[in-house]
C-alpha cells in the first residue's frame, strides 16, 4: 500500500468514526517479550503497517530502558525510522525514568498499582483512536490507558513514503501512581 492509499484509508476511517461515533480499538498481543533487537524486529508488529502496531511496539521498547538503555534506544530508533533519537530525546527519557521504571508496564493488561504493575500473560496492550486521531494528514494520534493514571496517554505516528507508520511523538512517560510496594504510607 502506497502513501496515497494509506492516507486515503486513514481519512476514510476518521470520517467513518466521526459519522458513526465509533472508534477503533485494537488489542496488540505479545506471547513473550523479545530479548534482543533482532527478536524485536522479527515480531509481526515490527512491519509497522498500522499506527496501532507502532504504538504498542513503543511501549514494548520502553520496557527495556531500566535494564538496558542502549537496547531501548536501538528499538526506539528502529521505530522512529529516518529520524533517530536526539541527545535531547535521550535526556528526556532518562529524566522520566528516574525512580519510575514501572511506567511502561502500566500500559499492559493486568497491571495495577496493587500488583506493582506486573502484567498478565500473554502481554496485551490496548490501543484506541478517537474522532480526532487522524485530524492531521499523514499522522495518527492514538491513545493507550495506563492502569496508574486517570486519563489515557497519547502517542503519535507519522506515515512515511514507504507506507510504514513511524513513531513521531509520545506522551506516555508521564508520572502515574506509585506501585503499592513503594508507598511508605500503605
Amino acid at each position: 500500500m502506497g502513501l496515497f492509499d494509506s492516507l486515503k484509508e486513514a481519512t476514510a476511517q476518521a470520517a467513518n468514526a466521526a459519522i458513526t461515533g465509533e472508534n477503533k480499538t485494537v488489542d496488540i498481543v505479545f506471547d513473550k517479550l523479545p530479548d534482543t533487537l533482532e527478536e524485536f524486529r522479527a515480531l509481526p508488529q515490527a512491519a509497522l503497517s498500522t499506527p496501532f502496531d507502532t504504538a504498542a511496539m513503543t511501549i514494548l521498547a520502553f520496557c527495556f530502558y531500566p535494564h538496558d538503555k542502549e537496547l531501548c534506544h536501538s528499538m526506539l530508533n528502529f521505530l522512529r525510522g529516518p529520524r533517530p533519537l536526539s541527545v535531547y530525546d535521550m535526556q528526556f527519557i532518562a529524566d522520566r525514568f528516574r525512580d519510575k521504571d514501572y511506567v511502561p508496564r502500566s500500559y499492559f493488561k493486568g497491571s495495577s498499582p496493587q500488583n506493582d504493575y506486573k502484567p498478565s500473560e500473554p502481554y496485551t496492550i490496548t490501543v484506541f483512536e478517537n474522532p480526532y486521531s487522524y485530524q492531521n494528514q499523514g499522522y495518527a494520534t492514538l491513545h493507550i490507558r495506563s492502569s496508574g493514571a486517570d486519563s489515557p496517554r497519547q502517542i503519535q505516528m507519522r506515515n512515511a513514503k514507504d507506507g510504514k507508520w513511524y513513531l513521531w511523538e509520545q506522551f506516555i512517560l508521564s508520572d502515574i501512581r506509585q506501585p503499592e510496594s513503594s508507598n511508605p504510607w500503605a
